[in-house]
């Protein structure tokens, strides 16, 4: 079922917010779902880019709630700590897993696409959104390759040879169907049932 490319970022935004109060049962189904659409490949990349982000949250959050030391051991960090800690990590991990599926549904002429649907409602507000989209894009694409070793110095630099993309965005928006409206009424009811459980 192809849906409109706003629709595909509907629920992205959708599934993202929902996770931030999800449980360990919804966020197992939520998994189980994500690997069910074939992103387990671009998925575990992503964990695997992320693995000192999680880690680093892990211990913070672990070392620094009040609470029982494990195993009465006073270097060690608290019950309740390592309870937070996991279901925050496992929240960023199906945070990535959202992320891998918005990319393998949306090439990057989709995702300049749906973006510039998603924000044309700004431009009532007279906010220019067409140079929100541009840059929006050009970030989300960076982020789906792997920088190669020194390109930061480059990057800070402000080195001719780093500034690259695109000389040309494609805008080619199919039209609004019913399915596109299902999907995020969808999306919308599952937002509210993560957000009770």
């Amino acid at each position: 079922m192809q849906l409109h490319p706003t629709t595909v970022l509907i629920v992205w935004l959708l599934a993202v917010i929902g996770i931030q109060s999800a449980g360990y049962a919804v966020l197992g189904a939520l998994g189980g779902a994500l690997l069910a659409t074939g992103t387990a490949r671009r998925w575990v990349a992503y964990l695997g880019r992320a693995r000192w982000l999680l880690l680093s949250l892990w211990l913070i959050l672990a070392y620094h709630t009040p609470g029982e030391a494990l195993f009465d051991s006073a270097w060690m960090p608290t019950w309740e700590g390592a309870a937070e800690a996991s279901l925050h990590a496992a929240r960023l991990v199906a945070m990535l897993g959202c992320l891998a599926w918005l990319f393998a549904r949306l090439g990057r002429d989709e995702l300049v696409s749906g973006l510039w649907g998603l924000l044309r409602p700004l431009r009532a507000l007279r906010i220019d959104s067409e140079r929100l989209v541009v840059r929006l894009a050009l970030v989300l694409e960076n982020l789906q390759e792997m920088p190669e070793k020194g390109a930061w110095k480059r990057m800070l630099a402000g080195g001719a040879e780093f500034a690259g993309g695109p000389d040309v965005l494609r805008l080619a928006l199919p039209r609004w169907a019913a399915r596109d409206t299902l999907a995020v009424a969808a999306a919308g009811l599952a937002l509210a049932v993560m957000v009770t459980l």
